[in-house]
């Protein structure tokens, strides 16, 4: 294990060159004094998330990776599509830090009160660069953990937390009342559900296998619909009826399930209407995409009238408009609420010479529903 004392310590990264080409590698970097606003923190725990790959892996075909070298010298290559190159152009070349969450232990200080106040403490930690054994990071971006909470509980609390807290924010925002989320009994699906259940809100849950609606059914929730049932299309327009959800939030993005979530908000809420519209009718309908789960294109059959959207839906955007008075409370509740509604569980813990191993490359790239893998940077 790493300790105090070193004066360097391991750093995932990942390049794409102008040729196509991925590199994973593991370089030993210093480790920085702190300014006076500023701690060190020992990384014990960070998760790879789906919004991690994009920046890990980028396009490359994972299926084509090969690696040499072992321990901390270990490199991936993989090929990069050509065509995937122009959208590419801004990080070609560059050597990038990955990881966007994780929590560890202050092991350092600058001088300022506030920094000194986190000396020992465990933390959990935003800002980028997790993937790493030591992390350089001003105070406001390291959360306290309540005493009892170690790195691991700690290391999921703001991505999913606050991406399925930011769903009903949203929600509440646009003027709906109740909403649909596909990929439901995925981890963030079961922080959602747990988080509509305490608060009242109506929520269809949208699950691919009879598998994933028994986890749900697990931990009570209450509408939940099989897209592999051959009665999905019915069963979905009768839960929104008894939610009467009119906004998505979409994880799959590829092909016609956001269509068909329009499609039946629109016949959903004709069942209660008393009137005919030509156009269609007058209540909007939202879908935001935040997910890529199927890469092919999203399919609209625009047979829902004229009052509907789809758009993307990314975390950040939604915590700028918000602002951090607004932030605040939602931090709170997450930290609050670790071991209860925002709990993570992970399938596998690894290494960071371990994230660059081909078959758990393999693994992790799936994204299967269930399989969370987290990284212990301290672990030899």
């Amino acid at each position: 294990m790493s300790t105090a004392s070193n004066t360097t310590g391991l750093q995932l990264r990942s390049l794409i060159s102008k040729s196509g080409e991925l590199e994973l590698s593991l370089i030993e970097v210093p480790i920085p004094e702190p300014g006076p606003e500023e701690v060190i923190v020992r990384i014990d725990a960070t998760p790879i998330n789906p919004s991690d790959l994009g920046l890990l892996l980028g396009p490359a075909d994972v299926k084509t990776a090969t690696s040499s070298g072992s321990g901390a010298g270990i490199k991936v290559s993989a090929k990069v599509p050509q065509t995937a190159l122009p959208f590419l152009a801004t990080r070609l070349d560059q050597s990038m830090t990955v990881g966007n969450e994780g929590a560890g232990t202050v092991i350092k200080t600058g001088s300022s009160d506030k920094a000194r106040a986190l000396e020992g403490k465990t933390v959990s930690m935003v800002g980028g660069s997790m993937y790493a054994q030591y992390r350089l990071l001003r105070v406001g971006d390291c959360q306290p953990l309540p005493a009892g909470t170690t790195a691991a509980e700690g290391a999921s609390w703001f991505v999913n937390p606050l991406t399925a807290l930011g769903m009903t924010e949203t929600m509440k925002l646009e003027g709906h009342k109740a909403l649909v989320h596909t990929a439901a009994a995925s981890n963030l699906g079961q922080m959602l559900n747990r988080i509509c259940l305490e608060d009242g809100i109506g929520l269809v849950n949208i699950v691919r296998n009879t598998q994933q609606a028994s986890l749900l059914r697990g931990i009570g929730a209450r509408h939940i619909v099989d897209s592999s049932a051959p009665s999905f299309l019915d069963d979905l327009t009768q839960a929104l009826v008894d939610t009467g959800a009119t906004i998505a939030f979409d994880a799959i993005g590829g092909g016609k399930l956001a269509s068909q979530i329009l499609t039946c908000m629109e016949i959903a809420i004709n069942k209660t209407s008393t009137t005919y519209n030509r156009y269609g009718s007058s209540v909007h309908k939202q879908i935001y995409l935040y997910g890529n789960l199927d890469l092919g294109p999203t399919e609209l059959a625009r047979n829902y009238g004229t009052a509907w959207g789809v758009g993307g839906w990314l975390l950040t955007p939604f915590l700028q408009k918000i602002g951090r008075a607004g932030q605040t409370p939602l931090r709170q509740r997450v930290v609050n609420n670790l071991k209860t509604t925002f709990a993570s569980h992970y399938t596998k813990v690894i290494s960071l010479p371990e994230v660059l191993d081909v078959a758990n490359i393999a693994a992790y790239t799936k994204r299967a529903t269930g399989e969370k893998f987290l990284i212990n940077p301290q672990k030899a």
